[in-house]
């Protein structure tokens, strides 16, 4: 039986929230990368969460989250008439990634909000498992 069950969970949103906050960042600086490694412009990120289940007496029961993986967007690239830019086709296009910076910054916020929480968790737990332990010194 796991002392604390809510410490593993607040753990696994910390390091899920944590990845997102870093393939937020990754796209934002890589808002006008027009040549990624594997040809034409930079794709953004997303991290793909799932709910991790582990079987307890009585039942399944949640466990935390996990990262189901990280998916590259197939938007299509905005394109930007730029005939001097080193990456301009034929016509004079230049592909630049389909990245909207209000909406990463949403996004940014919200998973700095969901990271907050998972600390105030974390440490209400560890208050409560400190309080029981003076509760036990009596």
């Amino acid at each position: 039986m796991e002392l604390l069950p809510g410490w593993a969970i607040s753990a696994s949103g910390l390091a899920a929230e944590q990845l997102r906050l870093d393939l937020i960042a990754s796209n934002l600086a890589n808002i006008h990368t027009t040549r990624a490694s594997g040809g034409g412009p930079y794709r953004r990120r997303v991290v793909l969460f799932a709910e991790e289940v582990a079987a307890r007496v009585g039942g399944f029961r949640g466990s935390g989250v996990r990262v189901a993986g990280i998916l590259e967007e197939n938007a299509p690239p905005q394109l930007v008439y730029d005939p001097h830019h080193p990456d301009a086709d034929e016509r004079g296009f230049v592909a630049f990634p389909a990245i909207n910076v209000v909406n990463e910054m949403v996004d940014l916020l919200t998973a700095s909000r969901a990271y907050e929480a998972n600390v105030t968790v974390l440490n209400a737990a560890k208050t409560m498992a400190l309080k029981a332990l003076e509760i036990g010194r009596v």
